[in-house]
């Protein structure tokens, strides 16, 4: 995944965004032209899981279209943490020393990026987009989605012992050195139970984690990934991590 050719040298260590996708024809355009525009000297790996409504397509046409934009295609709906890690185990190969998870389906406001290299500058070493310190929010949820993604939260850092207020926040970035410490291959968790256990290896292993305040918007287009599976695996993945397993 090389630079765009001629671009100028970029001002900030050599960065790689990862977005998975599945049926996300209608956002993923925007989202990554949007990213693009904030922050123009990053590179931006979409891994499609063989959407059915032709994402992968047009991920493919943007990629011809920009030397920044590469598509990882896997067979089938493999999962969000098999996604970022395939991601990560190939930037990592290819020498990027930050890493960011974002969701394709504009929830994740590019916007907040320049906060998080802001954060990365000051010495963390893994950063959280996080809903839930101040002047974080949540635009466009229910009651029972707030109640799941705060009280998940909640249970996690009560369990762990983690100072952390948003543990289940996809929006987040990593330095190199985090995720070879990590241990990907054994990451096994898919959505809310990966954001849990990344960041919980993280955190016991030294590194320096951040949270900068960002507002979550709920997604105009397309189907919710998350379920009442994704919950249930975050709370039985909680007591795992706690026990040592």
């Amino acid at each position: 995944m090389s630079s765009t050719p001629g671009r100028e040298p970029a001002s900030r260590p050599r960065t790689l965004i990862v977005t998975p996708t599945y049926n996300e024809k209608d956002n993923l355009e925007h989202f990554v032209t949007s990213v693009l525009r904030v922050v123009p000297d990053v590179d931006v790996l979409i891994v499609d899981d063989n959407s059915p409504d032709g994402t992968g397509a047009i991920a493919d046409r943007l990629a011809a279209d920009d030397p920044r934009i590469r598509v990882m295609h896997r067979a089938g709906k493999l999962g969000l943490g098999t996604a970022y890690v395939q991601a990560f185990e190939k930037g990592l190969a290819e020498g990027y020393e930050l890493f960011f998870e974002m969701d394709a389906d504009m929830s994740h406001d590019p916007l907040h990026l320049p906060a998080f290299f802001d954060a990365f500058a000051q010495g963390a070493d893994l950063v959280i987009g996080s809903r839930n310190i101040p002047g974080g929010g949540v635009v466009g949820w229910g009651p029972g989605r707030h109640f799941l993604s705060k009280g998940g939260s909640l249970y996690s850092r009560t369990i762990l012992g983690l100072p952390i207020r948003d543990l289940t926040s996809g929006y987040k970035a990593f330095r190199a050195e985090v995720l070879r410490t990590i241990d990907l291959g054994t990451l096994r968790s898919e959505g809310y139970s990966f954001q849990i256990e990344t960041t919980y290896r993280a955190a016991q292993r030294g590194f320096r984690v951040s949270e900068v305040p960002i507002t979550f918007v709920d997604r105009k287009a397309g189907q919710s990934k998350m379920s009442r599976k994704i919950f249930v695996e975050a709370i039985g993945m909680v007591w795992k991590l706690r026990l040592g397993r």
